[in-house]
C-alpha cells in the first residue's frame, strides 16, 4: 500500500510541477525577490500537503521561540527530501539555500528555481564556490534572507552520521551571523534516495542560535554537530545504537 500511495504521491508531484515551474518561468519576467519567492514556495506547499494527505506523512515541531526576528543561518540534518521542500513553508523569512549547480539542470523544477534569490556553486572549483557563498551569502541576507546550508552537504541515512563540514561556520563568522542548529528525522517517513513514503511524524527541533562573534569557524560547527547529532538520539532513539555526548549549553 506504501508503494501505491508513493506512486499517486510522485505523480502528484509531476502533474503539479510542470505548469507551476512555467507559470513561475512567465511571472519571472516581471517580478523578482522576494515576491517571486512566495508565489514558488506555494507549489512546495502543495507538495508538503501532497505527502501528508496521500502518504501520511505529518510533521510536529518544537523549539519555534529559538527562532529570532534577526538575520540567521540554519544548519539543519539532512536526511530526505521532505526538509528541503519543507522548511521554506514553515519559516517565517526567505530562504536561500546553498546547492550545487547541477540542480538546476533539473526540467522545470531546476528552471524554476535559477529564478531564485539562491547560491549555486560549482563544487569543483572550492575557492571560487566560497567567494559566491560568501559575497551573496552577505548580499541576501542583508535583503531579508535567512541562508541554510545542510552542514553534511548530502542527505545521510537514518541512524548515520555524515561529516560536519564548517562551510557555514565560516560565513557565520565572516558575517558575525548567529547559526541554528535543527535536528530533522525525515528518513522515518521518506527515506534517503526512495519515493517510497511511509506514514508517520517527522519531529523538528529547532536549537537557540549559537554566536558567531570571535569564534572559529570548526569549532563553532563542533557545536553545531553535538547539539544536532544529541538532538537526533532523543528524537529517535531506535534508530541509533549508541548514544551521542551530551549537547552542550547555547
Amino acid at each position: 500500500m506504501n508503494a501505491v500511495r508513493s506512486a499517486l504521491f510522485v505523480l502528484w508531484m509531476a502533474v503539479t510541477v510542470v505548469p507551476w515551474a512555467i507559470l513561475v518561468l512567465v511571472y519571472s519576467i516581471f517580478v523578482r525577490g522576494h515576491r517571486l519567492y512566495w508565489f514558488t514556495m506555494m507549489w512546495l506547499r502543495m507538495a508538503i500537503w501532497g505527502a501528508r494527505v496521500i502518504c501520511g506523512v505529518r510533521h510536529r515541531i518544537q523549539g519555534w521561540e529559538n527562532l529570532p526576528d534577526t538575520r540567521i543561518i540554519l544548519c539543519p540534518k539532512h536526511q530526505s527530501t521532505w526538509e528541503t521542500f519543507a522548511f521554506p513553508t514553515l519559516m517565517p523569512h526567505p530562504l536561500c539555500y546553498v546547492f550545487k549547480r547541477e540542480l538546476l539542470m533539473i526540467p522545470f523544477f531546476g528552471w524554476a528555481m535559477g529564478r531564485l534569490d539562491m547560491i549555486h556553486i560549482d563544487r569543483s572549483k572550492r575557492a571560487e564556490a566560497w567567494a559566491k557563498v560568501a559575497e551573496q551569502g552577505r548580499r541576501f541576507m542583508a535583503d531579508g534572507h535567512w541562508v541554510i546550508m545542510f552542514p553534511e552537504g548530502t542527505r545521510t541515512p537514518r541512524g548515520s552520521q555524515g561529516t560536519y563540514k564548517n562551510g557555514a561556520a565560516r560565513l557565520a563568522v565572516t558575517t558575525d551571523t548567529p547559526l541554528v542548529p535543527i535536528a530533522v528525522t525525515s528518513a522515518r517517513c521518506w527515506p534517503r534516495k526512495s519515493f517510497v513514503l511511509r506514514p508517520g511524524v517527522v519531529d523538528i527541533s529547532i536549537g537557540k542560535p549559537i554566536p558567531a562573534t570571535g569564534r572559529e569557524p570548526d569549532e563553532l560547527m563542533r557545536e553545531v554537530e553535538r547539539w544536532v547529532e544529541a538532538e537526533m538520539r532523543r528524537l529517535d532513539p531506535e534508530a541509533y545504537a549508541d548514544p551521542a555526548p551530551a549537547a552542550q549549553p547555547t
